[in-house]
């Protein structure tokens, strides 16, 4: 069940973190990235995480989804972690040096912080689309952007287009699986080799996934043109989202947290 959680990228609940208005949650979302940014001291990023421990806390989400959500991007995370050291400059005597290497103690702690914001963006990003269904998330956006429709911004039509791509990942997930042990089953060396030869094995996954997709696309638009569907303004919702009590009292809370982080890149710049 978990992996078909982590697939689903939805952990269902029923946390204050899950019923709090998915348009307030996308925007402090944006802003959280943003403050990883700009609190991007010690101090800031402790606190920073500190927060976002709670939210997973009171989401009720498991560690074990943290974790999924780092896996795929943990190589890259240590590979630019190591390579940040040698190419940043400090002050004073290096710490490291190997031949026309240097490395300096300033270089490290960058490399350090840079890895802990990455993960921390990550683990944020991942804490919205655990708590918001595909749905509601698609219905938020289309909600936020529905001003730049007095551009004739297609905003519906590119909302839509978000909405039936998430539901498509799993589905494309799923069939990628099922292609690769077929491979395997006949004999395609998917996993060993050198990385040519990787790349190279992945086109016979790659075509049948592709035609699979544009298959099911073509399948997709079939059944809603046989069901007359139109969109855009005039149509009804099942659920129209509005902001409680609680979702204004919920904002007040996250923003005063984000100020206190963003006070303590002000009050303490150097720790």
């Amino acid at each position: 069940m978990l992996r078909d959680i982590t697939i689903g990228q939805h952990f269902p609940g029923n946390s204050l973190v899950h019923r709090f208005d998915p348009r307030l949650k996308l925007v402090l979302t944006i802003l959280y990235i943003v403050l990883l940014f700009a609190a991007s001291n010690p101090l800031g990023l402790a606190l920073s995480l500190i927060f976002l421990a709670a939210m997973y806390a009171v989401a009720k989400i498991p560690f074990k989804l943290i974790l999924k959500s780092l896996k795929p991007i943990f190589p890259i995370i240590v590979f630019t972690a190591v390579l940040n050291p040698f190419f940043f400059s400090g002050e004073g005597d290096p710490g490291v040096k190997l031949g026309f290497l240097t490395v300096y103690a300033e270089g490290i702690r960058y490399a350090v912080l840079m890895a802990v914001r990455v993960m921390a963006l990550i683990a944020g990003t991942s804490l919205l689309t655990y708590t918001t269904s595909p749905i509601v998330l698609t219905d938020a956006i289309e909600q936020l952007l529905k001003p730049l429709g007095r551009l004739h911004f297609p905003v519906h039509e590119l909302a839509m287009m978000m909405s039936i791509a998430l539901r498509f990942i799993p589905t494309l997930i799923e069939e990628t699986d099922k292609i690769m042990n077929a491979q395997k089953a006949r004999g395609a060396q998917l996993d060993n080799g050198k990385m040519t030869e990787r790349i190279k094995a992945l086109v016979p996954v790659l075509v049948p996934l592709f035609i699979s997709a544009s298959r099911r696309a073509d399948e997709r638009a079939t059944a809603r043109g046989g069901r007359c569907y139109r969109g855009g303004d005039g149509r009804p919702r099942l659920k129209v989202l509005r902001c409680e009590k609680q979702d204004y009292i919920d904002l007040a809370v996250c923003i005063a947290c984000f100020a206190a982080i963003l006070a303590s890149r002000l009050v303490f710049p150097n720790f």
